[in-house]
């Protein structure tokens, strides 16, 4: 294989069911694309430890199509985030383009991704047009949106949404780190000089369930937020100073009461409340530093992010 222009990394767990239908429209989309501008690609498939036959499908897949198909198998399931870095790891293309298996974002809207980066864009976002979710799903994606936009200052209207193109220096960029736990998109968009986002359509999960539950997804939001800023540590100081201010003035205040009225039992409860606040306070202060240290002792580490059990690709031309 020679290098292409194009590289598409997909991660895969657990798609056995919902893989033909992906083959069924990725590929034709993008020999299209390729007809049309003159271009040329490839596919990288990350299987990322999946306990259904999922493997056996991508390696069947690429019996079929192997001057355009690459898959790499993990030895166990490390998640979607080392699954995209190792196809970043091994992509030949000068633009690459993340894909779910999952059919949410059509593989036709890859060639507007494309048509954007030709503009001189170096990282192109998306913004899921008529989203196929939940009301709950949507409204927390948005206030979490919003939150982690005002902490850490990077702009992504929809980070949930896994199309996206980046050029091969934000890619290269990407690799040249070594931080275990970290956001993708938001590392690029930190690293780009002229991003952009596009609206692309959205479709119904094809089969199988979603990958993320409500735990995990608030998980990548925490990750994301602690990984790119300090400025939850540093809310937490000045909450901690308020708090300490506040309790100051009330213990005078109580102090002056007992001096004028003797002693009191009224307020017991009151003080059990305020206590048991400021004990909630400060116990979500050690679990948010926790969450820092903890990041520091994964990185200390230096545990590799992945382990490939084998490489499925046709071999270069020479």
């Amino acid at each position: 294989m020679t290098s292409p222009d194009l590289s598409v990394v997909i991660p895969v767990y657990n798609e056995e069911d919902g893989l033909s239908s992906l083959f069924a429209r990725l590929y034709p989309a993008l020999d299209l694309l390729a007809a049309e501008l003159g271009m040329s690609y490839e596919i990288i498939f990350v299987n990322d430890g999946s306990r259904d036959h999922s493997a056996a499908v991508l390696a069947e897949q690429f019996k079929r199509r192997p001057e355009v198909t690459r898959v790499i198998l993990f030895n166990a399931n490390y998640g979607q985030h080392a699954a995209i870095m190792a196809g970043f790891k091994h992509v030949r293309g000068e633009m690459v383009v993340t894909l779910d298996a999952d059919l949410q974002n059509p593989p036709e809207e890859i060639a507007n991704l494309v048509r954007t980066m030709r503009q001189g864009y170096d990282y192109v976002g998306t913004i899921r047009k008529n989203r196929q979710d939940t009301w709950f799903r949507r409204t927390a994606s948005q206030a979490m949106n919003g939150l982690r936009q005002r902490i850490t200052r990077i702009k992504m209207t929809d980070q949930g949404c896994m199309l996206r193109a980046y050029s091969r220096s934000i890619v290269e960029t990407i690799n040249s780190c070594n931080e275990l736990n970290t956001f993708i998109p938001a590392l690029a968009y930190t690293f780009s000089n002229r991003p952009t986002e596009i609206e692309v359509l959205h479709e119904e999960r094809h089969a199988g369930d979603s990958k993320y539950s409500l735990y995990q997804l608030v998980r990548l939001n925490f990750d994301l937020v602690t990984g790119f800023s300090i400025v939850p540590l540093q809310m937490f100081s000045l909450l901690g100073f308020g708090l300490a201010l506040i309790s100051a003035v009330f213990v005078a205040y109580l102090a002056l009461r007992r001096l004028i009225f003797g002693p009191e039992a009224e307020g017991l409860f009151t003080l059990f409340g305020i206590a048991f606040f400021l004990i909630g306070v400060l116990l979500f202060g050690i679990g948010l530093l926790g969450e820092y240290v903890g990041r520091i002792y994964q990185q200390v580490r230096e545990r590799p992010r992945f382990l490939i059990q084998a490489i499925l690709e046709a071999q270069k031309d020479t």
